[in-house]
C-alpha cells in the first residue's frame, strides 16, 4: 500500500498539469500591438530594405494572417474596438477626438476584465489612449492589475517624456527634461519582461504590450519627429534621415519582440503561450516611399481603403497553432475579446460585434466570415467617411452625400478598379449596412454632426490630427 501511495505522489504533479486529473489551464496572452506600423514593414510581409528577423521567426513559428483587420483607421478607434469587442460603430472611441467624452466608463466591459474574471493576471504597457490618470476609464479601472506607459494618447507622442503613468501614480523621469536619458520604449520593454518573470505556475496571464513605435513622435523632441536613440543599424546607408531613424525604430521593436519571446521560451512557457503581434493601423503617409510602407494597399492611416485598416497579424503558441502557414481567414480586433474568452473559459458580453476565430488561429481552414465588417471616420471633421467589407466586397463612401465606391478584394486587393455600376446589388446591400451599423451615442458624437445637430462643433474644438 505504501507503494502505491509513494507512485501516486509522484505522479500527481504531473497529471495535473497535463492536464489528465483537472481541466487544462488556459494559456497566458501576449498581445503585442505595433502603433502605425504598415502591412508591409516587415520582412514576412514583403519588406526588404528593414530586417525584422525576430517577428519574422515569430511567423515562422506560427501563422501570418493576410486579411487581417484593425478596429478603426487611428489608434484611438482602433484600441477601444480592440478592448471592448465592438465595431467602430459601436465602440465608445470612434475617432482620435475628442478625448474626454469618449473615454471608457464603467458600464464598458474590457477584454481584461473578462479575462480576470476568469482568474487571469492582467498587465499593460505602452499606450492606453482610453482614459486618463482620475478617470474611471483608465487601464487600472477597466480590468488591468497593472498598467506602466502612456495613458493619454497625445503624451504617447513624446519618447523622451518628463514622466510615465504607473498603476495610479507616476514614474518621474527628471533626466529627460534637459537630456535624453531614458528612452521611453527600452522602459516599457523592461517592464513588460519583469511581468513575464513575475508569472506564477498556477495562474494564467495576459499581457498587452501597446508600443510606441513607430509613431512619430513630438517635433520638439525631432526635427524629423522621430525620436530614437540611434540610427544604427542603419547609419551607414545611403538614405535620408528620417528614413534611418524609422527603419531604426522598427528594427528596436524587432529586438524586443525577440527579448520577450526568448523570455517566454526560456521560462518554460514556449507551449503554454499564445502570442500574438499586430499594427493598430496601417501605415503614415510620411513613411519615406523607398519603404513601401503598406505595400499593395492603397492609402494610409486615416484612410478606410485597405492601406489605412488592414495591419500584419501573426500568431504563434507552439503545440497547438501549427507553424509555417499563411492563413487568409478575415479577422478583425472585435474578434479577440470573445476569442481570448473562449481560451479563457469565459462567457463574453452579449453586446459584442466580434465573433470567436479559435478555430482560424488552429490553423485549420476557414470559412466564409458570415456578416460584415464596418468602420467610420471624422465624425467631428468636415467629412463622415463610412466602409464596410461584406464576403469579398468593400465599400467605401467618402462624405454623407458620396457615391458608394465597391472594390472586389478577392482580385483587387488595391482598390483599383471601382465595380459599382456592375453590381447594383451589392451596392443597394452595402448602403443597408451603412446605414444600420452605427448607433449614435450621447458620449460621442457619432451621426450629430454630419446629420445636422451638431453637438461638438469643429469651430470650438479645431481638427487636431496626430502627427
Amino acid at each position: 500500500m505504501r507503494v502505491v501511495f509513494a507512485i501516486l505522489a509522484a505522479w500527481l504533479p504531473w497529471l495535473v498539469e497535463s492536464g489528465d486529473a483537472a481541466e487544462p489551464r488556459p494559456p497566458n496572452i501576449v498581445f503585442i500591438m505595433a502603433d502605425d506600423l504598415g502591412y508591409a514593414d516587415l520582412g514576412c510581409y514583403g519588406q526588404k530594405l528593414i530586417q525584422t528577423p525576430n517577428i519574422d521567426q515569430l511567423a515562422t513559428e506560427g501563422i501570418r494572417f493576410t486579411q487581417a483587420y484593425a478596429g478603426g483607421p487611428v489608434c484611438a478607434a482602433s484600441r477601444a474596438v480592440l478592448m471592448t469587442g465592438r465595431h467602430n460603430g459601436h465602440a465608445p472611441a470612434r475617432d482620435n477626438v475628442p478625448h474626454y467624452p469618449s473615454y471608457l466608463q464603467a458600464e464598458d466591459v474590457t477584454m481584461a476584465e473578462v479575462l480576470k474574471q476568469a482568474g487571469y493576471r492582467c498587465g499593460g504597457v505602452g499606450k492606453w489612449s482610453l482614459g486618463d490618470a482620475g478617470t474611471v476609464g483608465r487601464a487600472t479601472n477597466q480590468g488591468f492589475d497593472t498598467w506602466f506607459g502612456y495613458l493619454n494618447q497625445d503624451h504617447a507622442h513624446h519618447y523622451y517624456a518628463e514622466y510615465l503613468d504607473d498603476d495610479e501614480g507616476r514614474l518621474e523621469l527628471p533626466g529627460n527634461r534637459k537630456n535624453r536619458t531614458s528612452y521611453s520604449h527600452d522602459l516599457l520593454t523592461q517592464r513588460a519582461l519583469d511581468f513575464i518573470r513575475e508569472a506564477k505556475r498556477d495562474e494564467p496571464f495576459f499581457l498587452y504590450m501597446a508600443y510606441t513605435l513607430p509613431h512619430f513622435s513630438s517635433r520638439n523632441e525631432d526635427q524629423h519627429g522621430l525620436a530614437v536613440p540611434s540610427t544604427a543599424p542603419y547609419s551607414n546607408r545611403d538614405w535620408d534621415q528620417p528614413a534611418k531613424k524609422y527603419a531604426a525604430m522598427i528594427h528596436l521593436l524587432d529586438r524586443d519582440v525577440g527579448r520577450v519571446v526568448d523570455l517566454i521560451d526560456q521560462s518554460g512557457l514556449r507551449e503554454k503561450t499564445l502570442v500574438i503581434f499586430t499594427s493598430d493601423n496601417g501605415g503614415h503617409a510620411s513613411v519615406s516611399q523607398r519603404f513601401n510602407t503598406n505595400g499593395p494597399l492603397r492609402g494610409f492611416k486615416r484612410d478606410l481603403t485597405e492601406g489605412g485598416i488592414r495591419v500584419p497579424f501573426i500568431t504563434r503558441w507552439p503545440g497547438t497553432i501549427p507553424a509555417q502557414r499563411t492563413s487568409d481567414a478575415v479577422i478583425a480586433f472585435q474578434d479577440m475579446l470573445p476569442t481570448f474568452a473562449e481560451l479563457a473559459g469565459a462567457t463574453p458580453p452579449r453586446t459584442i460585434d466580434g465573433r470567436s476565430v479559435v478555430h482560424e488561429l488552429k490553423g485549420r481552414e476557414p470559412a466564409q466570415r458570415q456578416g460584415y465588417l464596418y468602420w467610420d471616420y471624422g465624425h467631428c471633421r468636415r467629412r463622415y467617411d463610412q466602409a464596410v467589407r461584406w464576403r469579398n466586397w468593400k465599400g467605401i463612401k467618402l462624405g454623407e452625400d458620396g457615391a458608394i465606391q465597391l472594390y472586389n478584394l478577392s482580385d483587387d486587393i488595391s482598390e483599383e478598379h471601382d465595380v459599382a455600376t456592375k453590381h447594383p446589388d451589392v451596392v443597394e446591400r452595402i448602403a443597408q449596412i451603412m446605414e444600420s451599423a452605427p448607433t449614435p451615442s450621447n458620449r460621442y458624437p457619432i451621426g450629430q454632426l454630419y446629420r445636422g445637430n451638431p453637438i461638438w462643433k469643429p469651430s470650438q474644438n479645431p481638427d487636431r490630427p496626430e502627427p
